[in-house]
């Protein structure tokens, strides 16, 4: 019988072998720059390619702001520093000299315009203000004194260039960066200007450092020697007590805030407050401790309206603040005599009652289109020059901005100026008082720079009362460029200007300060 064997038991297949550990050895680059670069970049590749975790791109140096934009901001302050102290450069070099550099600088500024292409928005110009200009140049056809008209016109053109230019060449930071410079160099060159003649030069300084030997009127000094005089008033670079107050109380807002909005450097900035502080108080002029005062119930204003939080609360404030400004207008009006008293001020308010009667007696006769633009009367004008004489010299302006506009371009271009002032205010207000908002995000933090220009307009407003400058130098310009700015880039970090140059730096977010 055939035996049978049994089947051999099945057997499964060999397992692969398993290669030995190896650690992972971690890519070295070249340290030498002896290999080429195009193998590290390979390493890299691969590294990034094998690992499980995800890396981010290189480090990258910021972005800085090229050479040819850092010069635009230096001729900006420059260009605000000619605007802020036009008589320095009158004391200085004259009227001629003056002259050219007015025209000078708005070439320069036309020719940077054409070069640099800043990016516009021609639909929304001030455009009550350049109604105003405009108007202004009309009057050439009927004026009385076409000289004047002609050159003061030709200011008045310069200025508003000037202030559109500087607005849509910078931004909003750099705007109130730039005229902060500006009024250091102000500020600090009146400090210097008076230590020089009270050290050194030891007597009163006429300008263009004349040596006149007749006798001098007080008020055509540019220095008198008063710096350690403490009952007399000093006059800074400027030549003019009130010039250098309403300067003063401009560079108290704006290095406030500056300081409200963290810029670099705090110390310095309290240190340059001080000093405005100093030239303010020894400049003593009541009408720039008004404006002062006023700014800062607008800025106090300002912030309680920033504390509503649903819609209508501003009512309340609005209307307690109407009764306030009317119990006070009349405080004010009735109790003048001891009002002025306090700040050494005589009733006729150092003979301006006087010259606002004799512009009120030439403004009947011609009511509705005036006598002619010429913004200052200029001095040796026949009709200017003997017709209001107060301490021996012929007054150049109205001492009323409103008065002012009303006697040159009657109550047509009186009407426009108001009109471009209620424009700046009612925008420069919601400016100050809304969060900035463009999208469904409704609790972005308020920036401090936004208060700036409806402090300014305050200041402007109440130096008008007494002063015609608002409508002059830099109270003009600061009105257009204001207007241009707040119109072409309504919120911080929006607007065609504020766009280009965001995206030149490589900035993508803006900045909540």
């Amino acid at each position: 019988m055939q035996e049978i064997s049994s089947p051999e038991p099945l057997q499964s297949p060999p397992a692969p072998a398993i290669p030995p550990f190896t650690p992972r050895r971690r890519a070295k680059l070249p340290a030498n720059g002896t290999h080429d670069s195009r193998n590290a970049r390979d390493i890299l590749n691969q590294m990034a390619v094998h690992s499980r975790h995800p890396i981010g791109p290189p480090p990258t140096a910021p972005a800085r702001e090229s050479t040819g934009h850092l010069l635009l901001r230096g001729y900006t302050v420059f260009v605000l520093f000619v605007a802020l102290a036009t008589t320095f450069w009158y004391n200085l070099v004259g009227f001629v000299g003056l002259g050219i550099i007015l025209a000078a600088a708005t070439l320069l500024s036309v020719g940077l315009w054409i070069s640099f292409r800043p990016l516009v928005d021609w639909r929304r110009l001030p455009w009550f203000a350049v109604g105003y200009v405009a108007w202004a140049t009309a009057s050439l056809l009927w004026t009385q004194w076409l000289d004047a008209s002609l050159l003061t016109w030709a200011v008045l053109v310069s200025t508003t260039l000037q202030g559109i230019f500087v607005a849509t060449v910078l931004s909003w930071r750099e705007l109130v960066r730039a005229i902060a410079s500006a009024l250091k160099w102000v500020m600090g060159l009146s400090l210097a200007f008076e230590v020089i003649v009270w050290f050194f030069v030891r007597h009163p300084v006429l300008p263009n450092f004349l040596n006149w030997d007749d006798e001098i009127v007080t008020e055509l000094y540019w220095s008198r020697m008063n710096l350690f005089d403490w009952d007399a008033r000093i006059q800074g670079i400027v030549g003019n007590a009130h010039l250098l107050a309403i300067a003063a109380v401009l560079a108290i807002v704006v290095f406030g805030v500056r300081l409200a909005s963290g810029a670099p450097r705090p110390g310095w900035l309290i240190a340059w407050i001080v000093l405005s502080t100093f030239l303010l108080w020894r400049s003593a002029s009541a009408t720039a401790w008004l404006c002062l005062i006023a700014a800062g119930v607008v800025l106090g204003t300002i912030l309680l309206m920033r504390t509503t939080s649903r819609a209508g609360g501003r009512t309340k404030w609005y209307a307690l603040y109407a009764g306030v400004a009317v119990v006070g207008g009349l405080a004010v009006w009735f109790g003048r005599d001891l009002i002025l008293g306090v700040f050494g001020k005589s009733s006729d308010l150092t003979a301006r009652t006087e010259i606002w009667d004799a512009v009120w007696m030439r403004i009947h006769e011609h009511p509705v289109i005036g006598w002619g633009f010429s913004t200052p009367w200029i001095p040796w004008e026949p009709q200017f020059s003997d017709w209001i004489i107060v301490n021996d010299l012929p007054v150049f302006h109205a001492h009323n901005m409103w008065l002012d506009a009303l006697f040159q371009l009657g109550i047509i271009g009186t009407l426009i100026l108001a009109l471009a002032y209620f424009a700046f205010i009612w925008r420069s207000w919601f400016f100050a008082t809304d969060r900035p908002r463009w999208d469904l995000v409704a609790d972005r933090p308020y920036q401090a720079l936004t208060v700036l220009p409806s402090l300014v307009a305050t200041i402007l407003l109440v130096q008008g009362l007494a002063e015609s400058r608002p409508l002059m130098e830099w109270g003009w310009m600061f009105l257009v460029m204001f207007a241009m700015k707040i119109k072409q880039s309504p919120l911080v970090g929006a607007g065609p200007a504020e766009q280009r140059l965001a995206m030149e730096r490589g900035e993508r977010i803006p900045e909540t300060r």
